[in-house]
């Protein structure tokens, strides 16, 4: 069991690195990029790495889930530990319901800016690359991108505190 456990924990790092990275990426990689290159088909390319990259977070989120599911219970929480008053006013039980509801919003953004957002800035984008609209849904996509990364680097520092203990 021991073994399966460090194997999940493994997959678990590996599919949060590729995730929180491939944002890392995107924000400080290839959006600043796009703004200075004058003969790339910008909203093309953003749009086939934005829909290849959608595809790897989905994929990585549904290993979190597996994998952390798993590792929780082998670290002993239970469902009914959800609605432990003691369990709950321990550090243990809050680090772990707040990095549960960060992975939350995590996934209720990432599923509006893969599938709402993104998609029509792309579309308005490449319609009218310099319009109002445009523009105001390259910035609600931006931020929610922004957000997530936020969001995820306090998911790590809280992990952190899941194996070490809260300072």
């Amino acid at each position: 069991m021991h073994a399966l456990y460090v194997a999940s924990v493994f997959v678990h790092i590996l599919a949060a690195m590729t995730w929180l990275g491939g944002m890392f990426f995107l924000v400080l990689v290839v959006v600043p990029w796009l703004r200075g290159s004058g003969g790339v088909d910008a909203a093309k390319f953003l749009r086939e790495t934005g829909m290849r990259f959608r595809d790897v977070g989905w994929a990585c989120f549904v290993l979190l889930v597996v994998t952390g599911t798993f590792n929780l219970y082998v670290r002993g929480v239970r469902l009914g530990d959800f609605t432990d008053e003691t369990w709950l006013a321990s550090d243990y039980g809050r680090v772990i319901v707040a990095k549960l509801g960060l992975f939350v919003l995590v996934l209720v953004n990432s599923a509006v800016h893969d599938f709402v957002i993104g998609p029509r800035a792309t579309t308005a984008i490449a319609l009218s690359p310099t319009s109002s609209a445009s523009a105001a849904l390259r910035k609600k996509a931006s931020m929610l991108c922004r957000m997530n990364v936020v969001f995820g680097l306090v998911i790590v520092l809280l992990a952190v505190f899941i194996v070490r203990g809260v300072p």
